[in-house]
């Protein structure tokens, strides 16, 4: 995992992508929110190195976001999973974080292929291409989380009284608004926001970007 820094000062945000995304996708949630934007790119992403064996495990990907120090945290899809485990395990790690299209919770995920993944990409060409491209070197990921969960039951994220938003999508086969509610409902403190778009992240970016900023702002 390698991470760029963007703005300075306080607060630090730490802000983990999903699968597959483009350095430029994977930047979005760090946009307009002040302090110090953390962006990490995970193995077999952008200019990172390809992944080592074994890698493609919520627990794994969790201990490498527990590496950087953070008062906040954003996670899309996978980043939010890793993030999911990672309150798990240290419930006070952050004083607020944000959950944006959670793919699983306490229930394995369906099987998915990079084919499925490619297919339901939608947006500019250019970001269509690039993000097809990404996918190829996801064979591996493609193959190993499906299965498995971020926590083995939700009752575990009972003891994280920080504030949780969760935002979700309607009608996204990837991200189900089941496990958004889910997700949202498991933390004491959390929110939900759901989004009338398979795709929020390109239809509504700006009002995700306010909320993202309001949240944050306490």
């Amino acid at each position: 995992m390698i991470t760029n820094s963007y703005g300075s000062g306080s607060p630090v945000t730490l802000v983990a992508h999903g699968l597959g995304a483009t350095p430029g996708e994977a930047r979005i949630p760090a946009s307009g929110l002040p302090g110090t934007r953390v962006v990490v790119t995970l193995p077999s992403h952008g200019d990172a190195p390809d992944a080592p064996p074994g890698y493609w495990d919520y627990g794994r990907i969790a201990a490498d976001l527990a590496s950087v120090p953070a008062d906040h945290a954003v996670g899309v899809s996978l980043g939010a999973g890793a993030l999911i485990r990672l309150l798990s395990l240290e419930p006070d790690r952050f004083q607020r974080v944000a959950l944006l299209l959670p793919a699983v919770l306490d229930q394995p995920r369906q099987s998915f292929t990079l084919q499925q993944l490619s297919d339901l990409t939608v947006g500019p060409p250019i970001y269509v291409a690039e993000r097809r491209e990404a996918l190829r070197r996801l064979t591996t990921a493609a193959e190993e989380l499906p299965g498995q969960v971020a926590v083995e039951d939700a009752s575990a994220l009972a003891s994280v009284r920080i504030p949780v938003l969760v935002i979700g999508a309607v009608g996204d086969p990837l991200h189900p608004e089941d496990v958004a509610k889910a997700t949202a409902a498991a933390f004491p403190n959390g929110e939900l926001w759901l989004v009338d778009s398979p795709s929020p992240m390109l239809t509504h970016r700006a009002e995700v970007r306010h909320r993202l900023v309001s949240f944050f702002a306490g």
